[in-house]
């Protein structure tokens, strides 16, 4: 499970629009690396909102922002278009990253136990380490919190 001060867990991934991201590739900015469930369902979409209206002060403090779920790239285009999103979506269909962060955990929902992605956020410094967790996120508000650890960094 990756925590503060670890070496964030580099990854190259399928995104957007047809390309890749890596996050090697995004050195030297600050990066906000948030997992989430599912495009197009409401926190998700509470979620990628708020950040996608807040990225010009994201880009200001030098980081850029990648969400990651397990949804396919043609969905996180959907996903885009719908709502005019302006973060950067990976597919981690494998759930290789979202293990090797330590957010692909066994949820229980209405008595049912199942895998999923544990909603949390990691901001990675320049240098690839991990500056600050959050875990069990709840969606709304969440981008500014993240974008004042940002500019604190």
């Amino acid at each position: 499970m990756a925590q503060t001060g670890d070496m964030a867990p580099d990854f190259t991934l399928p995104r957007d629009g047809g390309a890749e991201v890596s996050l090697s590739g995004l050195k030297p900015s600050k990066v906000v690396i948030y997992f989430y469930p599912r495009d197009d369902t409401p926190g998700c979409t509470t979620e990628a909102l708020e950040f996608t209206a807040q990225i010009a002060e994201f880009d200001a403090a030098g980081a850029k922002v990648v969400g990651i779920s397990k949804d396919t790239v043609a969905k996180h285009d959907k996903f885009i278009a719908k709502h005019e999103l302006g973060v950067i979506l990976a597919s981690d269909a494998e759930s290789d990253v979202c293990e090797r962060y330590g957010v692909w955990v066994e949820k229980n929902m209405y008595g049912k136990t199942s895998m999923g992605i544990e909603r949390a956020t990691f901001l990675v410094d320049g240098e690839g380490r991990i500056a600050q967790v959050w875990r069990k996120v709840k969606a709304k508000g969440h981008a500014a919190e993240v974008l004042d650890a940002v500019r604190a960094l």
